[in-house]
């Protein structure tokens, strides 16, 4: 069963405990879980824990927004000199303005519709660079949304979005020079 995730927020943190002392106090024996969802809804002022879910269940976000992206380079050319041959990643871009259409090519190359564990992840992050940061690679999927991930970290799941025009060719070509390696690689 998948659980939904909700954003918990109290106003006044000493009016919080006070109520959530005198609830707990009413109860005899330890609370259960039921009872603590319900008390920590009251002491928001909610009637209880579904009246809380009920409105907050369309107020949580699917996917991280999106930071606003720098504008794209006018050469392409310049890009494509951080990938290899074969749509490796060969380094880091020092200029702002180049890491986003870098790391849309690593994107382009992650399996689409597929839940992954964190090594599975990190197996075809790493496919796909020429140097050993792929933690550097995944946190920036993940922060520009093109990555989610569940709370707990163990599920990733590459976001389905369009590519933005200005990265479409430049994307389109790691890809074909990628496609030959996805077909015979297998990821451990």
């Amino acid at each position: 069963m998948s659980r939904t995730t909700l954003p918990y927020y109290a106003d006044d943190i000493s009016a919080l405990a006070r109520s959530l002392a005198r609830q707990l106090a009413e109860i005899d024996g330890p609370p259960g879980h039921l009872q603590l969802l319900n008390a920590l809804s009251r002491a928001t002022g909610y009637r209880n824990y579904q009246s809380y879910r009920a409105e907050h269940r369309h107020t949580v976000p699917t996917a991280r927004p999106q930071p606003e992206a720098p504008p794209p380079p006018k050469d392409q050319t310049v890009l494509l000199r951080y990938f290899d041959a074969s749509g490796r990643l060969l380094r880091w871009p020092t200029k702002a303005g180049h890491r986003l259409p870098c790391v849309l090519g690593v994107w382009a190359q992650l399996p689409a519709r597929i839940a992954m564990n964190e090594r599975e992840v990190n197996g075809w992050i790493q496919a796909a660079l020429g140097f050993e940061d792929y933690v550097l690679i995944r946190r920036e999927l993940v922060n520009h949304g093109l990555l989610a991930r569940t709370p707990d970290g163990r599920v990733y799941r590459r976001v389905e979005q369009p590519v933005p025009d200005a990265h479409a060719a430049l994307v389109s070509d790691i890809c074909r020079r990628a496609r030959p390696l996805a077909q015979g690689a297998s990821v451990s």
